[in-house]
């Protein structure tokens, strides 16, 4: 005399009714906020078919950094041959030693010989 429970979705198959059938894929109520469509589709089209789109913005900071990193490489070489400039300028001996060694400078009465060591 007891009475069973039967599951009411059991015989889904039977219902012939439109109506009561369900659909076979559903939204959920949330993606169907208009403010959810919205924002998704502006966080979209700002990500990848903006013309700053966030690939180039990455592109763009890539570049930044690379031109820091020459910028401060640039510097330290103008230092250096800031104070190369200084030495050399100081005395006139300095000056006559680099011309002669980096560029071969020599007086005019005198013969020079360069021996160049095989490597």
């Amino acid at each position: 005399m007891e009475e069973q429970l039967q599951d009411p979705l059991e015989n889904h198959d039977e219902i012939i009714d439109g109506s009561n059938k369900r659909p076979k894929f559903s939204i959920p109520a949330w993606a169907r906020n208009k403010y959810v469509v919205t924002a998704t589709a502006f966080v979209l089209w700002i990500a990848f078919f903006d013309d700053h789109n966030l690939l180039y913005s990455i592109h763009l900071s890539r570049e930044v950094g690379k031109r820091v990193a020459r910028r401060e490489s640039l510097t330290q070489q103008i230092a250096q041959t800031r104070k190369e400039q200084e030495e050399l300028l100081g005395t006139p001996d300095a000056l006559e030693k680099f011309a002669r060694e980096k560029y071969l400078f020599k007086k005019d009465n005198e013969d020079e010989f360069i021996i160049k060591e095989k490597e």
